[in-house]
């Protein structure tokens, strides 16, 4: 059996899950790591050298997902996927991400989660980091200059969120600005210089309230105060809390700084189970924990920046035993840590090794709630909730995944199989795009199962193989037909190409 999937060593320990029928309509916190890779939780991972106490209890008391998936393996478009249960790359973004002064990627009439969650009696707000674009506003007299001291549009309160307190992008990219509700909250008055290595972030303007290395803790402190507001006034409501860590600037405060003792980046991972530690010590205090629902997860695997080569060095591999980083189409790129729990539903300690993206949080929520979406919402998203309930059924375990590289380029995984539509990683790992062998072949086929490190040598494509051409036909339908839950065709925002 494959490692990840060993049993929970406390679940013995603790009582079976108390009954089958929740409340109808839990409290939703839906926790975002940002580049945390699935061998950064010690529940999941027996040699991670860092241990995750406050997310390992998360995976004790509910369940967790071994073989769970962003759908993209970086990060703006992994999170309009989130919040849309649609796949990323049938928006205009075909590549990349978002940066300072993008445009909002979520289209301006589609259903959010929030959006969902809101017309059905929840208070719904995000805190942390956004990364999906805005409307900035910009000076009359310099068209050229942002003007902060107007309100923006396209951000979350335009997509479901009643309340939000964010930042515009990731924590290394300027505008360094928190904006609360539409309206950046101090004044800009001046520019914060770049810097290099793990605390790297770029040269940009900074807000006067703005501390880069005290962002973590501020966001934190805001979704804590929001648990106790609003656990309180009988509403459920839906937190969204996408952090802006382990991403680079790696900055781990003083209360974790070499903690770890295989460098910064392992301080910071210590940083980010605190985090955790803290939300769910509010709910806890709050006295809301049996009728909440708490999502832990990652927007795509770990990056390059937390040096693997030092990591190495002591013995611990935030990818696992998959290939590749952040940013690849191999599965270090994308397959993260993907953790629910709920004391009313769902039994402590299980785990589910069904293949699942995280497109489908949101027919997980309607679900929840017994709502059916809309034909032109959640096209690529379908419900975890038999798993979650422990009633897998066998559709779980054949679903069609689609994976998206940082450069565009697809790969396609149904059961045990996947098939890269690309020679090399379609990203940042060797052999970048451009760099593979002449010789190498034009896909790559994996059989999951028995080489999930993805090595060459396993590689089962040649011209004209018949299971690799069935895949591909199932990849291009999934495209044409705009959707690849049942329901009627929809249109993609940009013509999508199945190839580079």
């Amino acid at each position: 059996m494959n490692r990840s999937l060993r049993p929970l060593l406390l679940t013995a320990l603790l009582p079976s899950a108390v009954s089958a029928h929740p409340d109808d309509s839990p409290n939703i916190i839906y926790i975002l790591a940002d580049d945390m890779g699935y061998g950064d939780v010690s529940a999941l991972n027996p040699e991670c050298k860092v241990r995750t106490r406050h997310i390992d209890s998360l995976a004790v008391q509910g369940i967790s997902f071994t073989d769970a998936h962003t759908s993209s393996s970086v990060s703006t478009p992994s999170r309009y996927s989130i919040l849309t249960g649609r796949y990323n790359w049938r928006s205009s973004l075909q590549s990349g991400v978002s940066w300072s002064y993008s445009p909002a990627l979520i289209e301006p009439d589609r259903l959010t989660v929030a959006g969902l969650l809101r017309s059905n009696g929840y208070h719904t707000a995000c805190i942390g980091k956004w990364h999906l674009g805005l409307g900035w506003s910009y000076k009359t007299d310099a068209p050229e200059q942002v003007d902060f001291s107007l309100p923006l549009t396209a951000g979350p309160n335009d997509n479901g969120f009643e309340y939000s307190y964010i930042m515009p992008a990731s924590l290394d990219i300027p505008p360094y600005v928190y904006i609360e509700n539409g309206r950046v909250t101090a004044p800009v008055t001046d520019t914060i210089d770049g810097r290099n290595g793990y605390a790297f972030w770029r040269r940009g303007p900074i807000a006067e309230d703005f501390d880069i290395a005290k962002t973590l803790d501020h966001f934190t402190d805001k979704a804590v105060d929001y648990i106790r507001t609003h656990a309180a006034d009988g509403q459920p409501f839906f937190l969204y809390f996408p952090l802006t860590a382990p991403h680079t600037p790696i900055i781990p405060s003083d209360d974790f700084a070499g903690k770890s003792g295989i460098g910064p980046y392992g301080d910071f991972l210590l940083h980010v189970d605190d985090v955790v530690g803290r939300v769910t010590a509010a709910v806890r205090e709050a006295g809301i924990e049996r009728n909440t629902l708490i999502v832990f997860t990652s927007d795509n695997g770990c990056s390059p920046s937390a040096n693997y080569k030092n990591l190495k060095t002591h013995g611990h591999n935030p990818s696992y035993i998959y290939r590749g980083t952040k940013a690849d189409i191999y599965d270090g790129g994308h397959r993260i840590p993907y953790i629910f729990r709920y004391p009313a539903l769902i039994e402590p300690g299980s785990r589910s090794d069904a293949p699942v993206c995280l497109t489908g949080f949101m027919a997980t929520c309607a679900d929840l709630l017994g709502i059916r979406l809309p034909d032109n919402a959640g096209e690529d998203s379908y419900s975890h909730l038999a798993i979650l309930r422990g009633k897998e059924r066998r559709a779980d375990r054949n679903r069609l995944l689609v994976h998206h590289s940082i450069d565009g380029y697809f790969a396609i995984r149904q059961g045990p199989w996947k098939l890269n539509v690309c020679p090399g990683s379609g990203g940042w790992s060797a052999p970048v795009p451009g760099d593979e062998s002449p010789n190498a072949p034009r896909m790559q086929l994996f059989d999951m199962a028995l080489a999930p490190g993805e090595p060459a040598e396993a590689n089962r494509y040649v011209p004209g193989e018949r299971r690799a051409a069935r895949m591909l036909r199932k990849l291009g339908r999934a495209i044409a037909e705009g959707r690849t839950t049942p329901g009627a065709p929809q249109a993609n925002d940009v013509p999508v190409a199945l190839y580079k």
